[in-house]
């Protein structure tokens, strides 16, 4: 096909049909080189004594990698260790399920010493500019020397 034959749209709003088409293409391509596997959902959450949620971390499992979108905790907990007790149960549960490493991204002004202290390490940066703070790729291998 000649690129020059191509309609190329530009789409200013959130459009749940052309993200679930253009996974859909991602899943397939995958599919066919690693084989059929599902993503399955992976939260832990913590709930204060009304049910109120007051941190958690949530992601997702595939082909053996916990990859982790998110880790909050409210700013009146944070220091306590919650942060730490909802990652290992996270991570407990990524290696019930056979994962070999975890996988996170996070801001320079967030938490990379945070997952450093939890094991993690920076496998790749995005330095800092003008209005834009640095970003840190982190993984953490789940093997005998990490645990």
């Amino acid at each position: 096909m000649d690129v020059d034959s191509v309609a190329i749209e530009i789409i200013h709003e959130e459009n749940q049909a052309v993200l679930d088409e253009l996974v859909s293409g991602v899943r397939q391509y995958n599919i066919d080189h690693m084989g059929d596997e599902k993503t399955k959902p992976l939260s832990v959450v913590a709930r204060d004594h009304v049910g109120k949620l007051i941190g958690g971390v949530s992601g997702v499992t595939i082909y053996q990698h916990f990859l982790i979108s998110v880790v909050w905790v409210d700013e009146v907990h944070r220091g306590t260790g919650l942060g730490a007790q909802l990652m290992m149960q996270a991570e407990s549960e990524a290696k019930q399920r056979d994962c070999l490493v975890a996988q996170l991204d996070t801001l320079s002004f967030q938490a990379p010493t945070f997952y450093q202290k939890m094991g993690f390490e920076i496998v790749g940066t995005v330095p800092a500019f003008s209005n834009s703070p640095g970003r840190f790729f982190m993984m953490k291998r789940y093997d005998e020397v990490n645990g």
